[in-house]
């Protein structure tokens, strides 16, 4: 059978596409109340209506549409190094509490993630590991520690095992950014919770850019100068790490690493990036990047084993909203800047960091604003989470059961 002819869609187009896909999903979110009240974010929306058009054009016509996704990579680094900016030490002291309480609930969370992977593959006969790939790996981890693991599971002898943690990695996108609305709301609904109007130092959500004051063309200048600095060095600090470690960082973590350093050398002399300009670059770069990332899902690629897939995906979703529940908005405080968490980490524990942003974005867009939140989700996400997930990963692959499976 001859393999269906592939469109390249280059840089330049897939910018254009996504700006629009912004919008679809703007407009989706404005009119049909059942997203707006859920607080889907606007990117998930769009995102999911471009890849399903783009699925029944590959499945009635034969012809895969390809996305160059080279921007979205920079846009990834440029919204993390936009939390490096803003994350002050004397604030990172203000929430170190949350901060360790959050920390603690995101390595049980990873621990119960991967047990439940391995009891889903054990359920179906299948080898533990793939349990792992359907655990953190692709669903904390997103999709490259899928990609990473999974290509040495093939190597190991595990065939399959790079689709299939890549399949859980795009449902695990889609999940995350559907879930994480509908449990702030509930919790906000259930106990009766509001936003606080006083803005505090951290990582500004949409609303709170306008509240900062009006963006200008020399607080701008001077933010992306900063973000300039933030990718550069962070990328030769990547090339001296890879010829010197065997195990180099991902470019985003060091991008934000010099983010922190630049944030507070300033603080030490009384200055600062100018917030509204690095607000709004952060809040571009991230909605651009998930619509890029969610309109070049290739849902045909999943078709094959959608039924395991499904399986899995239900029941870490279950974990995700029970460990969200019952675990995060009590350990957290059990109020609104709870509830935000909550919806911020469900995003991060079956998506990305990213996603579980967005997520905070769209519900304090109408809740109100939660500096608390966007303090200490992103750093949870980039810092603590992958650190964290590698460790717990290794855990399991020494333990008796894979030793044993091997």
């Amino acid at each position: 059978m001859p393999e269906s002819p592939v469109f390249i869609v280059d840089a330049t187009w897939t910018a254009i596409a996504a700006i629009l896909v912004l919008y679809l999903g703007r407009t989706l979110t404005s009119r049909i109340r059942f997203l707006r009240d859920f607080n889907i974010p606007d990117a998930v929306c769009g995102g999911l209506v471009c890849s399903l058009v783009v699925a029944v054009v590959f499945w009635t016509r034969g012809r895969e549409l390809s996305f160059d996704l080279s921007l979205r990579d920079l846009l990834l680094l440029v919204f993390f190094s936009t939390v490096g900016l803003s994350a002050k030490l004397r604030t990172l002291i203000h929430g170190g509490k949350a901060l360790a309480i959050l920390v603690v609930c995101a390595v049980g969370f990873l621990v119960l993630q991967d047990l439940a992977g391995i009891g889903v593959a054990m359920l179906l006969g299948a080898d533990p590991a793939y349990g792992l790939l359907a655990g953190s790996i692709a669903f904390a981890g997103g999709h490259g520690s899928a990609i990473s693991y999974g290509q040495l599971a093939v190597d190991e002898g595990l065939p399959g095992a790079l689709e299939l943690g890549l399949a859980c990695a795009t449902f695990g996108l889609i999940a995350g950014g559907l879930i994480g609305g509908p449990i702030a709301k509930f919790l906000i609904s259930r106990n009766r919770l509001s936003g606080d109007v006083s803005v505090q130092e951290g990582v500004p959500g949409p609303e709170e850019t306008e509240a900062a004051g009006h963006v200008t063309l020399a607080g701008m200048l001077d933010s992306l100068l900063a973000l300039a600095i933030c990718l550069a060095a962070g990328s030769l600090v990547n090339d001296w790490l890879a010829n010197r470690s065997s195990l180099p960082l991902p470019g985003f973590l060091t991008a934000m690493f010099v983010g922190i350093i630049i944030a507070n050398g300033l603080d030490l002399f009384g200055k600062s990036v100018d917030k509204p300009a690095i607000s709004l670059c952060s809040d571009v770069s991230l909605q651009l990047f998930l619509s890029m990332s969610l309109m070049s899902l290739q849902l045909w690629t999943l078709a094959s084993a959608l039924g395991p897939i499904l399986l899995v995906l239900l029941v870490q979703i279950t974990v995700m909203a029970t460990v969200s529940l019952l675990v995060v908005f009590p350990a957290m405080g059990r109020d609104y800047d709870a509830a935000v968490i909550a919806a911020g980490f469900s995003g991060l524990g079956l998506g990305a960091t990213p996603v579980g942003i967005a997520n905070m974005h769209a519900v304090t867009a109408k809740f109100g604003a939660s500096p608390k939140a966007f303090l200490v989700v992103p750093l949870v996400g980039a810092f603590f989470l992958d650190i964290a997930n590698a460790a717990i990963i290794q855990t399991f692959l020494a333990s008796p059961l894979f030793t044993a499976a091997s």
